[in-house]
């Protein structure tokens, strides 16, 4: 449902809740104004990509997509400042089955803009991890360096730091091997 049907629909219900509020049908109007606030809701955050998120969480991948899917034409559907968070998900999908496919998807993401501070730390540690796994250590880097700018509220601090972590073991490794070869 295009989003401005939305909000054309939250507004009749909200003037047919105070309508009833004036006629003294308090019991009736109170229900309907948090009805018309659910309905407005739907404008802000779209319902496909909240399930998407859900069962994102619960780690059910299939469902995720599922949801995903519904979602035709993401910018008709969704407002402009989800679209970001639209790659984000559908990154976060493919990185499961297939990490190196998931690097458009971030770099859309960021691209698009995301308003969250710790959601730009995620889409950029995701794209370390895809640039460590490419074995481009200076790429990775500077990617983990603005994930650790990005994550204000050290939510991804475990991960940056295991993931620096992982960075000195490949240049270990990349050392010996060397060592070897001589």
């Amino acid at each position: 449902m295009p989003n401005f049907i939305r909000l054309i629909i939250a507004f009749a219900i909200l003037g047919a809740a105070i309508t009833l509020m004036v006629f003294g049908y308090w019991g009736w109007g109170i229900p309907l104004v948090l009805v018309a606030i659910l309905v407005a809701l739907t404008f802000f955050f779209n319902e496909k990509m909240l399930l998407a998120q859900y069962y994102l969480r619960k780690e059910n991948m299939d469902k995720a997509k599922y949801w995903l899917e519904r979602i035709t034409n993401y910018e008709r559907e969704l407002v402009s400042a989800q679209h970001g968070y639209y790659h984000l998900l559908l990154g976060l999908i493919e990185s499961r089955k297939a990490p190196m496919q998931s690097e458009k998807y971030f770099k859309r993401a960021l691209s698009l803009g995301m308003t969250m501070d710790h959601n730009v730390a995620l889409a950029k540690l995701s794209l370390a991890g895809i640039a460590m796994a490419k074995r481009n250590k200076r790429e990775a880097t500077v990617y983990l360096q603005e994930a650790k700018k990005a994550d204000k509220n050290k939510l991804l601090a475990d991960q940056i730091k295991m993931m620096k972590d992982q960075m000195g073991q490949m240049d270990r490794t990349v050392q010996q091997t060397r060592s070897y070869r001589r």
